[in-house]
């Protein structure tokens, strides 16, 4: 059997942790006199108590390291331990959300996919909206450190390619995660009060400044507001489409531009395709739809530049209804939602290196029937391509297609439609947050839905914010057995 202790103690801390963090808002609505504040003293105290005695029952197991099986499991329990106690907030107090809508959210926070079941959000208290906010930047910065120290150690989707990425992940993974979480946790901020001053010169008041700074970095995109960016103007939609970007890139870039050496940063392959597949797609969107409108207009580069770094990034927000542009922008939109960013960034989906290693292996593999007696090896940013990695990416691009075709058919088997299931099954699983259509799309949010669809959506963002592979190796026979 595998020893649960050490496993129960770290995400004891955790929730702990989760708890303090209440205090935040809870000081903001004290400030505000809104008598919400109570919500949070609430919240806080159950989340403080129960994540201390979970720690505490579970001390006398902990060890200097983590197994194998220890370090799956908590990598899986931790995003689904911290939406229930993130949840609290919303149960408790306005918006007086039921369970399944408050997990809901709670969820779509902590795993930056950005969707909501709310409606009137600019009309919720401060304390709410800034939850909103800290939920999606605490989980923005969790999953970078699952990336880039967990992932490439569990060998989960061709993400073994990193291991020695800037840093020595190998050996003990606690002792290393600590270590890398303290330097990308500086950068983080860094970015964050960055994005916050710049969206205050566009004219945001600083309360929103803040929230959306926090919602942007984590590329979460959960607003303010039910019209998300379409209460702001040009310089705010700019500021947003520089910092999704900034914010899908590799996090370890950054480390190592701090640390002198920019040259990795300028050198990065998929950070050039990334960034090439941003230009072309914006390129695309706005020659559409100035040929649409007979006219070249800045509002149209703006709202290409602002919706299309928004979606492949993960992010979110929305500054147009774009699904009334027409066909072409509606499917582009659907597909680059499955690019996503770079590996080791806040961004989510498939990432840019798994379509990289893919069309390196199909190109060896035309160059070896072109010529049978050659030697051909795949290459990804001037290294050769080990075998376990391009199965293990081959794996997670089967597995993320049957669970997106599989959550598509158990939604539309609730009763929804086919735009509504196909599209609400990709947001998720890629962790997007608008879906198609005029319910779940840029116009609409998940508040209409029925709740069976609420509770296979929320499983579908757990399950896609960890590489799909993880939660799969849990749920084998073989991983409970000695």
């Amino acid at each position: 059997m595998v020893d649960l202790r050490p496993v129960g103690y770290v995400i004891g801390l955790l929730v702990a942790s989760l708890g303090l963090t209440m205090l935040v808002p809870l000081a903001i609505d004290l400030m505000a006199g809104n008598g919400h504040w109570f919500v949070f003293f609430e919240s806080a105290v159950i989340t403080i108590v129960t994540g201390g005695l979970i720690a505490l029952a579970c001390a006398n197991g902990v060890s200097e390291g983590l197994s194998l099986r220890q370090t799956f499991l908590l990598t899986s329990l931790v995003w689904l331990m911290l939406p229930v106690f993130g949840a609290l907030p919303f149960m408790l107090g306005a918006p007086d959300a039921n369970f399944t809508d408050a997990f809901f959210e709670a969820m779509s926070g902590l795993t930056t996919t950005g969707a909501t079941v709310f409606t009137g959000i600019e009309n919720l208290p401060d304390g709410i909206k800034l939850w909103r906010g800290i939920l999606q930047w605490l989980g923005g910065v969790g999953i970078i450190v699952v990336a880039m120290v967990f992932l490439p150690e569990l060998r989960v989707g061709g993400m073994q390619i990193f291991r020695s990425e800037a840093f020595d992940t190998m050996g003990k993974i606690l002792p290393r995660a600590g270590q890398i979480a303290s330097r990308i946790s500086v950068i983080y901020i860094i970015l964050t009060i960055s994005c916050a001053l710049a969206y205050s010169v566009t004219g945001m008041v600083p309360f929103d400044a803040i929230v959306h700074a926090m919602t942007t970095v984590s590329t979460g995109g959960m607003a303010n507001s039910d019209a998300s960016f379409g209460l702001y103007g040009a310089g705010a939609h700019y500021v947003g489409a520089v910092f999704m970007v900034l914010a899908a890139l590799p996090f370890v870039r950054y480390v190592q531009l701090i640390a002198g050496t920019a040259q990795p940063l300028w050198q990065d392959t998929q950070i050039h395709t990334f960034f090439w597949i941003v230009l072309v797609t914006v390129l695309l969107m706005t020659s559409w739809v100035w040929g649409r409108e007979g006219v070249m207009s800045e509002i149209a580069f703006r709202e290409a530049l602002f919706n299309i770094t928004s979606i492949i990034s993960g992010t979110g927000y929305s500054s147009a209804d774009y699904m009334t542009w027409g066909t072409f922008p509606v499917v582009l939109f659907f597909f680059i939602g499955l690019i996503g960013g770079c590996a080791g960034s806040t961004s989510c989906s498939v990432k840019v290196f798994r379509y990289q290693l893919v069309f390196a292996a199909i190109k060896s593999q035309i160059r070896q029937i072109h010529s049978p007696h050659g030697m051909f090896t795949p290459r990804y940013d001037g290294r050769p391509i080990s075998e376990d990695v391009l199965n293990s990416v081959i794996a997670f691009l089967v597995a993320f297609i049957l669970a997106l075709g599989g959550t598509a058919v158990l939604l539309g088997l609730t009763g929804l439609d086919f735009i509504t299931s196909v599209s609400g099954a990709a947001a998720a699983i890629a962790n997007i947050g608008p879906g198609l259509g005029t319910e779940i799309g840029p116009a609409g949010n998940y508040a209409n839905i029925n709740d069976t669809a609420k509770w296979i959506l929320a499983i579908a963002m757990f399950v896609g914010r960890l590489e799909i592979m993880v939660v799969l190796t849990i749920l084998t026979i073989k991983f409970w057995r000695n």
